[in-house]
């Protein structure tokens, strides 16, 4: 075999192993666990997925599994709105998305404290849930991020007794599919980048 067609073997088969792995790594950062009823849906902020994120929060509103949605803020702004003459809050535009999807904006609560990550969300929703007295929680993210935010709050509710479910829309919505995530940017910073974010939480917290 010529040392020409030996390079081609190897990077086909490198290619075909990376096809059928790719998928797998970005399927693993999935999960779901869905709860009946919850005393409040929690939807974590994050920037531009607040449309993917409140699209799923409305649904499972409407679906009654809560009568109370609380949003995180993250604190981050938008695009220059001509209409309003300024940058509104991501947080601002996910409510006003839960609003026109028929939630009723009496039920739409946001967080007090900005928060910088899923762990702060996660502190920052076990005080507020002992001061209201929750007992349970439906938790609305992105889907390559729900094992992470699930395992932070599991964590960090273990010793309250709340009862902690998550639910995400499928990727393929405003993410990229698990099997081509890896041909584009956005997808390398969702699947690849949370693993490095997993690493850190996991040493870390």
């Amino acid at each position: 075999m010529s040392r020409g067609l030996k390079i081609f073997v190897i990077s086909s088969a490198m290619i075909l192993f990376w096809v059928i792995t790719a998928p797998f790594l970005a399927n693993r950062l999935i999960v779901e666990k869905r709860i009946d009823k919850a005393d409040v849906i929690l939807v974590l902020s994050g920037s531009a997925a607040y449309s993917e994120r409140t699209r799923m929060a409305a649904e499972v509103y409407r679906a009654g599994v809560s009568d109370m949605i609380l949003l995180s803020d993250d604190g981050t702004k938008a695009g220059w709105s001509v209409a309003e003459e300024r940058n509104p809050r991501f947080v601002e535009l996910a409510s006003r998305s839960l609003v026109e999807q028929g939630v009723d904006p009496d039920s739409i609560g946001i967080m007090d404290e900005q928060v910088s990550g899923t762990i702060d969300e996660a502190v920052g929703f076990a005080g507020i849930a002992g001061k209201k007295g929750w007992k349970s929680v439906l938790i609305v993210t992105s889907a390559y991020h729900s094992r992470r935010a699930l395992n932070t709050f599991e964590g960090q509710l273990a010793d309250t007794g709340i009862d902690v479910g998550i639910v995400s829309p499928r990727p393929g919505e405003d993410t990229p599919p698990a099997f081509i995530w890896w041909l584009s940017p956005k997808g390398w910073r969702l699947v690849a980048g949370e693993y490095l974010k997993s690493a850190y939480y996991w040493f870390f917290y």
